[in-house]
């Protein structure tokens, strides 16, 4: 089968991207409105972007009306977020903070889940999360308009916190113990625990 973008329609060739760029990390993004209503919401079109300065990036797309969705909105106002990891003990919490809620609303309440302080933002962690990363917004960045039109966010890591019980004998975290999932096609998620070393060459 050949595609050609520029001859189907974005939600169809989407779904595509969706099934072959897997598996793809989660970012549990929180927000806080200007009016400090606190937000958290899932990502997963999301990865680190280097370590000089120690950045990560993930791309809100727009809202089904072409708006842009509460959690970019919130980083343009306050260039803040906190990027939470999810475990799979989290993935009920991380999909119901998917829904569509009003920008009124918190999905910290809806979904149950425990806003705590950060050290460097003033945006909340999730504290049921193991890791969590304080971000400061670099760029935001907008490549696309209308519905589901692509943004990219970029954020400098100002802080990490990472639960002590996860880390292992070199103090690193254990991976076995982390238990992050990872989002697939579809309604489809993945564990990370089936893994398998590959030494780098001299």
């Amino acid at each position: 089968m050949e595609f050609d973008p520029a001859q189907r329609r974005p939600a169809e060739f989407y779904q595509h991207m969706l099934r072959v760029i897997v598996p793809r990390p989660i970012a549990w993004v929180s927000t806080m409105s200007p009016e400090s209503v606190a937000n958290v919401a899932p990502f997963s079109f999301f990865t680190g972007v280097g370590s000089r300065p120690p950045s990560v990036l993930f791309c809100p797309a727009n809202r089904p009306d072409g708006l842009r969705k509460d959690t970019l909105r919130n980083i343009e106002r306050t260039g803040e977020f906190v990027v939470n990891v999810v475990p799979c003990a989290l993935v009920e919490q991380m999909n119901a903070s998917s829904a569509e809620l009003a920008a009124s609303e918190s999905e910290f309440a809806h979904c149950g889940l425990t806003p705590i302080d950060s050290r460097r933002v003033a945006v909340p962690r999730v504290a049921e999360s193991p890791v969590q990363l304080e971000c400061k917004l670099m760029q935001s960045i907008h490549i696309g308009t209308g519905p589901g039109g692509a943004n990219v966010v970029i954020g400098h890591v100002v802080h990490l916190h990472i639960d002590d019980a996860i880390i292992d004998t070199k103090g690193l975290v254990d991976q076995d113990l982390l238990d992050a999932v990872g989002r697939m096609g579809g309604v489809s998620y993945c564990r990370t625990r089936d893994r398998f070393d590959v030494p780098r060459p001299d």
